[in-house]
């Protein structure tokens, strides 16, 4: 893009490298009880599989919201959507891209979340930033789980 392009959407990407083998790191991201472990605060309900809804919960975001599970290839990609006012998408829906990419002979693996679709505006962009900080501790919290068994985030929203 250059200087005198217009910005019409928000995206933003976030990755980290997880010391487990890519199909753990996938399964402590798609199946509810584990999530709910370390990220979902208030708990998480239904696995992520393709063409599925499951239901969030979070202690600083009281109240289940629903998620849907656009596509699932294990142990490769998971593809979320969840509604928002401030989005691009003609469906009112934000799109979060999980990539779990091996590193080190399997060994590690790198974890790359991106987010998209959000509105070029104040509204937008402040929407954009919170999930943007969400996601980036949800993969240390990711990070501490499944290489310790630490949750991060017991006791850190109440």
């Amino acid at each position: 893009m250059n200087s005198n392009d217009a910005l019409s959407e928000l995206t933003f990407t976030v990755s980290g490298r997880v010391s487990r083998p890519r199909a753990e790191v996938y399964e402590a991201v798609a199946d509810p009880s584990q999530l709910s472990r370390y990220f979902t605060t208030g708990g998480a309900k239904g696995r992520l599989e393709s063409n599925t809804v499951a239901q969030w919960d979070f202690a600083d975001f009281p109240g289940e919201f629903p998620v849907t599970v656009a596509e699932a290839t294990p142990p490769q990609r998971i593809v979320i959507e969840w509604e928002n006012e401030s989005t691009t998408d003609t469906r009112g829906v934000t799109r979060v891209v999980f990539e779990f990419e091996p590193v080190d002979n399997d060994t590690r693996t790198l974890v790359t979340i991106t987010e998209s679709s959000w509105q070029a505006t104040a509204v937008g962009a402040k929407a954009a930033f919170g999930n943007c900080e969400g996601w980036t501790g949800m993969l240390a919290a990711l990070k501490a789980w499944v290489e310790h068994g630490i949750n991060l985030r017991d006791g850190f929203y109440r």
